[in-house]
């Protein structure tokens, strides 16, 4: 398998050299030269598969030659470690439990894969490689997890000064060894394009071999499609059509859900739920694309005004807007309509929503108020204990923190802090 920059000026490469150099020199995220659809039998017979074995049969077109089956099969085993449950919230409607990892966070998959993947690829490799990513609340502490002693792999991660909770980072700034963290005095949009700049700095490029660990790299994206297929396998009833609502930030997992669509998924409908960070919902109107600066939400996660992931989704659809808006709807909800959704589906059923998981849920109820023939299922995206000064006033209840969490909140952070790329600049070149 082949990887294409969509910026389409650079050359073609392996899966193996996108995982590597994350972003094309042209700028441009890579994308797969073809996407083809599995196996019927695989969807069609899904009850006989076990999770790793969906996961091998979905994502080894990708990974093509460049890591041997055996060995990809052992970095599946080693990826999905834990479970993903669906439970039941109202009638046809689900909430997809994506938290139950190291760090309680969806990201996790996508974390673990490509660390394993990287470790594959650098075991033969003398040359340190550097994991250079922005983070707007879990996927730094994913990265942190997945990464914590890959020989060979130094990790520097960057996040929003006072717009990450607490739980977050203590998760990316107390691991040690081989991450690093960095406080920027700014947004997340702030940090991202920091990274983005140094990925086309020369001075940079020239001494350190950089790759980064957002949902921009390939093998933090894909793995995010087994979620959709893990969850149509728990089903009991498959014959109603199937929406799917995403809490949508950098749009990396529901462009994920996208592609498992490709493969041959059965899902009807996707829903990006967004917070006040609406440029998705603005181009489901008039189909044109508007970056805007991001804004503090309660989901903070999804404080993202330029995501990256949505080009991919135009790719996936050929940049038909009649076809985009056929398959996919965007939906934008302000913080009290999620404390709202929080506090009554507490009340109603005793679940727990976070945050973005009630965008989510927000999201769903708005699509199938005109698709009552259809059922949804909504990511709970992280767990509601990372975000307790939200929740905990919303619900009236106290939440224990589970043992991931229990085992990081006493230590101390150890982060640099800095406000612009020139002192990030300095800081990558002296080490």
């Amino acid at each position: 398998m082949q990887f294409y920059s969509l910026n389409h000026q650079s050359p073609k490469v392996s899966f193996k050299d996108a995982v590597i150099k994350g972003i094309a020199p042209d700028k441009g995220l890579y994308f797969p030269s073809s996407i083809r659809a599995i196996d019927n039998d695989v969807f069609t017979h899904i009850d006989s598969f076990t999770n790793e074995e969906l996961a091998f049969e979905m994502i080894r077109q990708f990974v093509g030659e460049d890591i041997p089956d055996l060995e990809l099969k052992k970095i599946i085993k080693d990826t999905l470690c834990f479970d993903f449950p669906l439970v039941p919230i109202e009638k046809n409607i689900f909430s997809l439990e994506l938290f139950h990892g190291p760090t309680m966070a969806f990201k996790d998959v996508g974390g673990r894969f490509m660390a394993r993947c990287l470790s594959y690829f650098n075991k033969e490799n003398s040359n340190e490689v550097t994991v250079l990513v922005a983070t707007s609340g879990d996927t730094g502490g994913a990265v942190a997890s997945g990464f914590l002693g890959v020989k060979g792999v130094s990790v520097v991660i960057l996040y929003p000064s006072g717009k990450v909770s607490e739980v977050q980072e203590k998760q990316l700034t107390t691991m040690g060894q081989n991450i690093r963290a960095l406080e920027v005095d700014g947004t997340f949009d702030d940090c991202q394009a920091m990274v983005k700049e140094a990925f086309m700095d020369k001075d940079i490029i020239e001494k350190i071999q950089l790759t980064s660990a957002n949902s921009i790299n390939v093998a933090r994206w894909l793995p995010q499609m087994f979620y959709f297929a893990f969850a149509y396998k728990q089903l009991k009833d498959r014959s109603k059509k199937l929406v799917f609502s995403t809490p949508s930030g950098n749009f990396g997992n529901i462009c994920a859900g996208i592609m498992a669509q490709q493969l041959g998924l059965p899902v009807s409908h996707f829903i990006a739920s967004t917070n006040a960070n609406k440029v998705v919902p603005n181009f489901m109107e008039d189909g044109k694309y508007r970056p805007l600066p991001s804004v503090a939400t309660i989901s903070n996660a999804m404080d993202v005004g330029d995501p990256s992931n949505f080009i991919r989704i135009r790719e996936i659809y050929g940049d038909d807007f009649d076809l985009i808006k056929k398959n996919l709807s965007s939906f934008s909800f302000s913080d009290e309509l999620t404390k709202a959704a929080m506090e009554k589906v507490y009340h109603e059923s005793g679940y727990v929503m976070d945050p973005h998981g009630a965008v989510g849920y927000l999201g769903l109820k708005q699509y199938m108020k005109n698709h009552q023939d259809t059922q949804g299922i909504f990511l709970e995206t992280a767990h509601p204990v990372k975000f307790l000064e939200v929740v905990e006033p919303v619900i009236g209840k106290h939440i224990e923190f589970p043992e991931q969490i229990k085992n990081i909140m006493d230590r101390t952070k150890e982060a640099g802090f800095i406000s612009n790329y020139q002192q990030l600049k300095d800081y990558l070149l002296t080490g």
